[in-house]
This record gives C-alpha cells, structure tokens and sequence, in this order.
C-alpha cells in the first residue's frame, strides 16, 4: 500500500478543519441558511457531494436535519435520499475499478461486508444505507468489486438513504 503524499494530508487537514469550523459554530443556522437559496435542489446536492467523497467532507445528514424543520419533511427525505444514493456510485465504481489494494490486502471489516454482500447483496446495502454509518463506503467498493449490478446497488441504496433521510427530515421538522 503506498504512502499517502503530503499535499493529500494537508487537503485532508484542511478539509476536517473546515467542518470543524462549521459543526463548532451554528451548523443549523448555517445550513438552513446555505439551502434557503436552493430549496430541494440544494438538499439534493448536498447529499450527492457528501456521499460522492471523503476528502471534502460536508455535513449532509446534518443539512438534512435543518432542512426537515424548514420544508416538507417527506420531500427532505427523498431529495437527500436520492442524492445520497447517486453520490454512493462513487464507491461503487472505485470497487468495480479493480483497485489492487482491495484484491492485495483486504481489510477484514470489508472482508465481512464481502461475505454479507455475496449472501444477500441487495439487503446489505439497504440496510447499509439505512443507518448513519460512515463506513458504508466500503459496501459500495465490495459491491463494485463483486460486478454487482449497478442499478440493483442504485436502488438498495435509494431505498435505504431516502428512508434515513426521512426519518432525520422528520426529527429535524418535529424538533426545530
């Protein structure tokens, strides 16, 4: 496995350091804010980019949460559940890539979600999707290893981010 560059260390720094930022000073605020201008669509896109990567790391389900109290609760839900599953391909086409670290050396967490995803592909990454989990990534890379149908993955991933996106929509409409 190769070394990680210094400049990939800083963006990652830089990146933790700007959600950091926001998280410490009033992220509903900032976020109800940052969506006002967009209504869905930003919730939407919001949840495309905080799924499509880790190195610029954006508060989603938080967005997700603020927005829940501002607009329709169910809309929240499916417009940042369909984001989210649209951002989840990225994983999904690093895995179906064929990366040699996941062929060399496989970690025995995505060993396990292999074994999962073999057994029941569809369901695992339902569930997967379904609950807060920042590791889901690595489903999304077996499921792309594994040539498991993308749109088969697409929609498990719909289904599970659209139902944990409606439920935090809905505690952010009930709470706020």
């Amino acid at each position: 496995m190769r070394k990680p560059k210094m400049r990939e260390i800083a963006a990652f720094l830089f990146a933790v350091i700007i959600t950091a930022a926001i998280l410490l000073s009033n992220p509903v605020v900032f976020l109800r804010h940052a969506i006002g201008e967009w209504g869905y669509l930003g919730i939407f896109l919001i949840m495309l980019v905080n799924n499509a990567t880790v190195l610029f790391p954006v508060p989603g389900l938080l967005a997700v949460f603020a927005a829940g109290g501002a607009y329709n609760f169910l809309l929240v839900g499916i417009a940042g559940g369909l984001g989210a599953a649209l951002g989840e391909l990225t994983g999904y086409l690093f895995g179906y890539g064929g990366l040699a670290f996941v062929e060399e050396e496989k970690h025995p967490l995505y060993r396990k979600t292999e074994a999962w995803m073999r057994k029941n592909g569809f369901i695992t990454i339902l569930f997967l999707a379904a609950i807060p989990n920042p590791l889901f990534d690595i489903a999304g890379i077996a499921a792309g290893s594994l040539k498991y149908p993308w749109w088969k993955f697409l929609a498990a991933c719909a289904i599970g981010a659209i139902i944990k996106a409606t439920i935090l929509a809905y505690l952010g409409y009930y709470l706020l």
